[in-house]
């Protein structure tokens, strides 16, 4: 079980960003893409402290996929970061074809995700990513839960995966409490919290709700697992039907559409090793809008209520 003690608020982009001047001190061949946003997407450090390994090509985010699938193949491995509803959605079939296809070592950084963007509204909150990349052959998915995680996922995709590689993370300052030489393994997870009542699968944003709804539900004597699922392709198998099986009954936390995100891709490793009753927290398929973040969050039931909620419904049906 993982030990955990908050050090501060710090928004996941904010990782993104420190981890990537730290590879690309270690890795000259690490070079930085933009599309017209630096700081807000965590490009920033590259950009400063590496200004003549980093370009960028505007808001012409298919182009930005491309040029990067082609520096990969000189030996350089780029970074591209802009909005993840734009660098997705938009160059979705540059992915594809260009990256995907030929496994080639780009690595995307999706900021802005989730409805926590807040006063950006729908068109910038990204909540169909994991859902769009989940279906492509090669792409490694991670969704850091906090900044020092993200550093982490930095790392890792450059020296665990010689292939595409997705981070997803958002805008918000959000609890940092993971421990500084906290393993983080490709294809694993991190179990925070242990009890057989019920177990949480949570990532993101959410693994910090679901942390305060542990809390919450202790004090009502329901123990629960708390699993923080930051690698979402490949995902683990053996953790989740180990936590499925001891437990009996499950919820899926995201800040994501309820298909095709990471609750979809656990409801598959539970359909096939370990069918039990699950609850799913996140986008109920719609939209979202303009608002405080803390707001949506809880309009759009994806906080710790929700998943309170989602596990004493799920108790009943154990």
């Amino acid at each position: 079980m993982a030990t955990f003690t908050i050090k501060q608020n710090i928004p996941t982009r904010t990782g993104f960003s420190k981890g990537l001047k730290q590879v690309a001190q270690h890795y000259p061949q690490v070079v930085g893409i933009g599309s017209d946003i630096t700081h807000s997407v965590g490009m920033d450090a590259i950009a400063h402290y590496f200004p003549e390994r980093f370009i960028s090509l505007g808001i012409a985010e298919q182009n930005a996929i491309t040029f990067a699938a082609g520096l990969s193949l000189t030996g350089k491995i780029p970074f591209v970061a802009s909005y993840a509803t734009f660098i997705v959605m938009r160059a979705l079939d540059q992915l594809r074809v260009s990256v995907c296809y030929n496994n080639l070592p780009v690595k995307i950084g999706g900021a802005h995700a989730g409805i926590s963007v807040g006063p950006d509204g729908a068109t910038h909150q990204a909540l169909e990513d994991i859902a769009a990349l989940r279906a492509l052959p090669n792409i490694t998915i991670l969704s850091p839960a906090d900044a020092t995680q993200t550093v982490k996922a930095v790392w890792a995709a450059v020296e665990q995966t010689s292939g595409p590689v997705y981070i997803r993370y958002g805008r918000e300052a959000m609890p940092d409490f993971t421990d500084e030489n906290a393993e983080f393994i490709i294809g694993k997870s991190q179990i925070i919290t242990e009890g057989n009542h019920c177990v949480i699968y949570a990532t993101g944003h959410l693994v910090w709700e679901a942390i305060e709804a542990y809390q919450i539900l202790k004090k009502e004597q329901i123990y629960c697992t708390v699993v923080n699922i930051y690698s979402i392709k490949p995902i683990d198998i053996n953790t989740i039907i180990q936590t499925a099986t001891t437990c009996g009954c499950a919820v899926t936390a995201e800040e994501h559409q309820i298909m095709g995100g990471m609750g979809s891709a656990v409801l598959e490793v539970l359909a096939t090793h370990k069918p039990i009753p699950v609850e799913m927290v996140g986008m109920n398929n719609c939209f979202g809008e303009s608002g405080a973040p803390r707001e949506l969050m809880h309009k759009y039931k994806m906080d710790r209520n929700a998943i309170v909620e989602a596990v004493k419904k799920v108790l009943k049906r154990k």
